[in-house]
């Protein structure tokens, strides 16, 4: 009988540390969600600047090719004033 009691406290504390382990791996798993959570919002957030970025990266080009071309009107009319000789 004394055995039998042994056995059956040897698995009470098995299972004790079996639910012990699976607490454990539930506030893991919910502390892995929240770290999850606040990622995905992390990364919308990079992706909306990488979309900002990309939206003045195209005006600064647009506003270069328009400087490019007043440059050369202003040098064109630089050139027509020489040629009056003023």
């Amino acid at each position: 009988m004394t055995s039998e009691l042994e056995r059956i406290k040897i698995l009470e504390g098995k299972i004790s540390q079996v639910v012990d382990y699976i607490n454990k791996l539930k506030k893991e798993n919910e502390k892995l969600r929240q770290q999850l959570k606040e990622l995905k919002i992390e990364r919308k957030s990079f992706e909306e600047k990488a979309r900002r970025a990309d939206k003045i990266d195209e005006s600064l080009k647009q506003y270069e090719n328009e400087r490019k071309i007043i440059k050369g009107k202003v040098e064109t009319i630089i050139n027509q004033i020489d040629q009056l000789g003023i």
